[in-house]
């Protein structure tokens, strides 16, 4: 009993010492160096990047016209140095992102998002997991789940790290994030989505067409762990004239993306 007690103690020590604060201000355990997590990104990426083929054509360029106006206003020096987002050849309606810096977005999402806003959508919603240090708080809430105070050998320097992120695992998408996370990204992203002067507005909609894209069956892998739709859309709704009035600022200061259409 007292070994126990030991042990528990050390654990809340170790999870209080590496408390930090989402950018919703929700309290995040994180156990790891953000470097470490970071190099497991890259890796990750590039197990996927060398067995899937990028899409460079319109469906790339479209991609990334909406992507870098989401970059071009983030604050200085939020998020990665640089960013990588591709348009990958896959027909599942997915997308996911990779500490570091990493968005994937699967060709068979080009039909499911409609507009440039839609895509927006998806695209400030990945990044938001990135800013927000999803893969870090859910690597860390695992280790301790999982090993117990194993954590401890971990933070000192062996491969736990490296096993829980999955470096070795399918693409390195290995540990799906909460529906906590999820929602969080959803809120985040809208914000994100909203300061390049996209139309926050078209979200309910991409979700709505995520939905349908399901086909009333099992919901795409991207959309299993999110909150349900009705979910989704009163937490969105809640945030949207916020969102809308980010949008407006945006384009009041001469933000007004203009990525085309979706057409490949």
């Amino acid at each position: 009993m007292m070994r126990k007690t030991v042990l528990s103690a050390l654990t809340l020590s170790l999870g209080l010492s590496a408390c930090t604060t989402s950018p919703l201000g929700r309290s995040q355990l994180s156990l790891f160096d953000s470097s470490e997590i970071d190099q497991q990104g890259q890796k990750a990426f590039e197990e996927y990047r060398q067995s899937h083929k990028q899409a460079t054509g319109r469906d790339g360029q479209y991609v990334s016209c909406i992507a870098n106006a989401i970059i071009d206003t983030l604050p200085e020096g939020q998020g990665p140095s640089k960013w990588t987002v591709g348009v990958y050849q896959d027909n599942e309606p997915n997308a996911f992102a990779l500490p570091g810096g990493y968005v994937v977005i699967n060709t068979g999402l080009m039909s499911v998002a409609k507009n440039q806003d839609q895509i927006a959508t998806v695209v400030g919603h990945e990044m938001a997991h990135v800013l927000a240090n999803h893969a870090n708080e859910r690597t860390s809430t695992q280790s301790l789940t999982s090993t117990g105070l194993g954590v401890v050998q971990s933070v000192t320097g062996n491969n736990m790290l490296a096993q829980l992120l999955g470096a070795g695992a399918q693409y390195g998408v290995l540990l799906p994030y909460s529906r906590r996370q999820e929602s969080e990204a959803d809120l985040l992203g809208l914000d994100l989505m909203a300061r390049a002067g996209f139309d926050p507005r078209a979200s309910i909609a991409l979700w709505q067409n995520m939905a349908s894209a399901a086909g009333g069956g099992k919901p795409p892998e991207w959309a299993s762990t999110h909150p349900n739709d009705g979910e989704r859309s009163k937490a969105l709704e809640g945030r949207m004239q916020s969102a809308v009035k980010l949008s407006e600022q945006a384009h009041a200061a001469g933000h007004t993306p203009s990525c085309g259409n979706i057409k490949s």
